[in-house]
């Protein structure tokens, strides 16, 4: 099993050993078990979140084993550039991959559980939610800030930002699930608008969103808003096809 540790956690590998030993039976499980298996383990002051991903297929296997680095070492070092640029995430602590003559066969992600108030999605759901507009306002800044950065967050879903209140009318907000990532020198309006829209389609959401978000980039917030709103919709759209699709070809399941 090959181990990288951020430096100040290499004291910590008995513990994440022992911890992986006992993944199956024991931990608390966060979502499902459909794809990757996300369990958060209690060791004294620390709460340790492991990610175990799906085994991948042969072919991928082969391509993680020996051509692409795996999904587990581009968290762990797309957490440490985000966390250099100031950039909220959890706090990276080790991965572990297993490869055989075949590829990979087994990898994991060791983190920081983070302690949250809400994830973006509640602002979608939940219409009532607490200072609602302030924190889609913050959110904007945020995006404002990691796009200003270069920074394309590919998998920029609702459930992907967590958020943490800090104060009467503060947030902080942290990405997880970071092994698509891509840097850039700048990113384009329409680039940052396509980036924004795999968040929500929500028309309200969109235009607080846009709101903040325009001010910040100096231009109109109808012409962001307008650009905002054909990039979710188109996403929508392309995700349901996608949807359809696999769901075509996996008939032979029923």
């Amino acid at each position: 099993m090959k181990k990288i540790f951020h430096p100040e956690y290499k004291q910590f590998e008995p513990v994440f050993n022992s911890l992986l030993k006992n993944f199956k039976t024991e931990g608390d499980l966060i979502g499902s078990e459909k794809r990757n298996v996300i369990k958060v383990f209690r060791v004294e002051d620390f709460k340790i979140n492991i990610k175990s991903f799906k085994k991948p297929n042969f072919l991928n296997a082969l391509i993680y084993g020996y051509i692409r680095k795996s999904k587990a070492e581009r968290s762990f070092e797309y957490a440490q550039i985000l966390l250099s640029k100031n950039i909220g995430t959890p706090q990276p602590y080790a991965f572990y991959e297993k490869k055989t003559l075949l590829g990979l066969s087994e990898s994991y992600y060791f983190s920081e559980q983070q302690d949250i108030d809400l994830m973006f999605r509640n602002l979608i759901f939940d219409p009532n939610y607490p200072n609602r507009d302030e924190i889609i306002k913050q959110s904007a800044n945020f995006f404002y800030k990691i796009h200003n950065l270069g920074i394309e967050f590919i998998d920029n879903t609702a459930g992907n930002t967590l958020i943490k209140k800090v104060g009467e009318n503060e947030y902080n907000f942290y990405l997880v699930d970071l092994n698509r990532m891509s840097f850039h020198k700048e990113l384009s309006l329409n680039q940052r608008a396509k980036n924004i829209a795999k968040l929500t389609n929500d028309s309200y959401i969109n235009k607080v969103f846009s709101d903040a978000y325009a001010t910040l980039y100096g231009i109109e917030s109808d012409v962001f808003y307008t650009l905002l709103m054909k990039e979710s919709n188109n996403f929508l759209q392309n995700f349901n096809k996608r949807k359809k699709i696999k769901k075509q070809l996996k008939f032979w399941k029923k």
